[in-house]
């Protein structure tokens, strides 16, 4: 073949330089992505996911000194000085968000869930200063409370700061504070399939879809995951040995407990409701009496605390224990009754923390006594009560939050146990299907009703208006 003339091989250059750029022109076109959406997408995952480590780092510190400085007393005194401290960490959290971002209390999520809906503000700007140190300082308290949630609101809140700083338009925002909450839930739990399906399943009303939003929510929750990896480490939230793939003759069982998991979500739903109605007529929001009533709620639980055995704090350090070594029957049932009421009295009083984590302890425990119950009642069956337990685990967080694949993924990404995916499908399945024909609400959804409501109530008594409330 005779070689080509200088001449032919510049244009033959000319030419597979003009189809390259003809391809990139078309990619171009076609992926209506903007990088520098994705780029601020990476920037709001990292931020988040390293706030987040800190949160939970500052948290993890201040309750280990907290019992440092315990350890040196005894008797009276111990009781006295444990009371002192957390209820000066509750009052000081409370009169923090109190004063400072309202908006800040709570677990957050409802405040994103009506953010995305352009139903709520976004004061970036006070509320991750507030949640960051009122959380950290509610949960050493010895409160059952949980960090899951302040982290996704902290990471939404990021995700709007990053819009607002450079100047994003609104769907761009949008998809942002979305990113950054997905970013906050995988960087609390170290997982972040789980964060993508959280707000892709649980947000689904407010949250808009598109595949820039899609990609901006996937590439905050890498990023997040990474950063927190690297700050805290790559080992699952729980260390738990590997579960065997339960029998299918035990179907039927996991049937039934998803079905009481479904009755037991419903009804601690509609106790929240209650039990936040219950405070607010006690304090009427009144700054003094909410931040007393607040130190008392949090000083019982720093006594509490002293005594270990899950009667306090998230319960994330003792759900490992009740899985592989459960206590009694008996023991279970009293440490489920107090939890339960434990969650209700921290949760709705409006203080910085969340209600994933207790969530997941309840269900825990629910699932460890039924799974012993069951082993009692048909001893042929091969009954295990540490996959009862999981199980459990994901089935009361599915009825309640409404959200029965992130319950699966999570749960599955926290213990490590891919084995147990069908028993979880199985109880997360019927648990969500019967709080559904129950009909009850989604407890983030529920709470975001109430505070539209009562911010409602708040402007007409304000403007004056006859008959109006003028409790928030």
């Amino acid at each position: 073949m005779p070689a080509m003339s200088p001449a032919r091989q510049r244009q033959h250059t000319k030419r597979r330089r003009r189809r390259l750029r003809n391809v990139i022109r078309r990619f171009v076109k076609r992926d209506h992505t903007s990088p520098k959406i994705l780029a601020l997408a990476a920037l709001t995952g990292s931020l988040a996911g390293a706030i987040c480590a800190a949160f939970e780092f500052v948290a993890d510190y201040l309750i280990e000194r907290r019992f440092d400085f315990l350890d040196q007393f005894e008797g009276w005194t111990l009781w006295l000085l444990a009371f002192a401290i957390s209820a000066l960490f509750g009052g000081i959290a409370m009169y923090l968000t109190h004063r400072f971002a309202p908006e800040a209390g709570g677990s957050g999520i409802p405040e994103i869930e009506g953010a995305l809906d352009d139903l709520r503000p976004v004061r970036w700007w006070r509320v991750i200063p507030v949640k960051f140190f009122g959380g950290s300082l509610s949960l050493s308290s010895g409160m059952i409370l949980g960090r899951e949630g302040p982290s996704v609101q902290i990471g939404g809140n990021v995700g709007r700061m990053v819009a607002d700083l450079f100047k994003l338009p609104k769907d761009a925002g949008h998809a942002l504070l979305a990113a950054g909450s997905a970013a906050g839930l995988s960087a609390a739990f170290n997982a972040p399939l789980a964060g993508i399906l959280f707000v892709l399943e649980e947000m689904r009303p407010q949250f808009r879809y598109s595949f820039l939003s899609v990609k901006a929510v996937s590439t905050a929750v890498i990023l997040a995951t990474v950063t927190r990896q690297l700050l805290l480490g790559t080992q699952p939230v729980f260390h738990l040995p590997h579960f065997a793939t339960p029998h299918l003759s035990t179907g039927g069982l996991y049937v039934l407990l998803g079905c009481l998991m479904g009755v037991i979500g419903y009804g601690f739903n509609r106790a929240v409701n209650r039990v936040q109605d219950t405070y607010l007529a006690l304090h009427r929001n009144q700054r003094s009496r909410v931040v007393a009533l607040l130190m008392m709620v949090a000083g019982g639980f720093g006594v509490l605390s002293l005594y270990g055995q899950g009667f306090s704090g998230s319960g994330m350090h003792e759900i490992p224990v009740w899985i592989t070594s459960p206590l009694p029957y008996e023991a279970l049932l009293l440490l489920l009754l107090w939890r339960l009421a434990g969650t209700l009295l921290c949760f709705c009083s409006g203080i910085p923390g969340g209600v994933f984590a207790p969530s997941l302890a309840l269900g825990t425990l629910c699932g460890a006594m039924l799974g012993q119950l069951f082993s009692q009642l048909f001893p042929g069956l091969p009954i295990e009560t540490g996959t009862f337990a999981i199980a459990g685990m994901g089935a009361l967080f599915a009825a309640s939050v409404r959200a029965p694949v992130t319950g699966i993924v999570l749960v599955t990404e926290m213990t490590n146990n891919y084995g147990l995916i069908l028993p979880m499908m199985i109880t997360t399945l019927c648990a969500t299907l019967v709080a559904q024909m129950l009909g009850g609400r989604p407890i983030y959804s529920q709470i975001l009703e109430r505070t539209l409501r009562l911010a409602r109530q708040k402007t007409a008594a304000e403007a004056g208006q006859p008959g109006a409330a003028v409790n928030t």
